[in-house]
């Protein structure tokens, strides 16, 4: 399917409601507002497809640019890639949930978002935590060296409430994934996250937001869903 037509395809999915609520969270123009379900079945027809992503992420657009992480192949993208592509992410939406999803699927993953984390830069480094978390609730726990799992916890007790908000939110989500999808660390995730206590997350013209890692933990405990592991990091 050529560049052209997926654009075409893109813009008849859009919503108005859906851009406003994109626009809430950061994105910003141009966009089309598509849910991300609505995204499926375009993505059955093209499969993975690297050149076009390429294409697509290259447009600013916000829904091609995130549909160009469903079709993309990471497989063939290079460190160099995931930077370039980093460096285009201009809000979380992107930075986690596109970039940082595509990156965990390689196996440069680790070594990429360590990079990102050490950067200083807020979204480099929610990516790089947030990379963590979709690898974590998707690999094998063998996968992990548990003494840098347990290493990484006690850096974000130490750093979380000074970090940027958006690293904030990523590093709060991370102490929860390993508490709940790496059992050599659960315990230590629980201890952190009683230490770390309330994270509050500040925004943009809306009021603050107020994260528990442990309460979260403790849910999931009740739930009996300590180890849950994802078949799939890209839906």
């Amino acid at each position: 399917m050529e560049f052209g037509v997926v654009m075409q395809e893109l813009e008849a999915l859009g919503k108005e409601r859906i851009k406003k609520t994109y626009m809430s969270n950061g994105a910003h123009e141009p966009l089309f507002g598509v849910a991300t379900g609505a995204m499926k079945p375009l993505a059955k027809k093209i499969k993975k497809n690297q050149p076009l992503a390429e294409q697509l992420y290259a447009t600013g657009n916000y829904d091609a640019m995130y549909f160009a992480g469903i079709i993309a192949d990471p497989t063939i993208m290079t460190e160099e890639d995931f930077d370039r592509w980093m460096d285009r992410a201009y809000f979380y939406m992107l930075s986690d949930y596109v970039v940082a999803v595509t990156l965990a699927e390689t196996e440069i993953a680790q070594a990429v978002a360590d990079k990102w984390i050490a950067s200083g830069e807020e979204l480099k480094m929610s990516a790089g935590w947030s990379c963590y978390c979709w690898l974590l609730g998707n690999r094998a726990d063998a996968a992990f060296e548990t003494v840098k799992m347990d290493s990484m916890l006690e850096q974000v007790k130490n750093t979380i409430h000074d970090s940027p908000e958006r690293t904030k939110s990523a590093m709060n989500n991370f102490i929860y994934t390993v508490g709940v999808s790496y059992l050599p660390s659960h315990d230590k995730a629980v201890e952190i996250a009683k230490a770390v206590g309330p994270v509050e997350i500040k925004r943009d013209k809306k009021k603050s937001s107020i994260l528990m890692a442990s309460d979260n933990i403790q849910k999931e405990i009740e739930r009996g869903k300590i180890g849950f592991k994802r078949k799939y990091v890209r839906c």
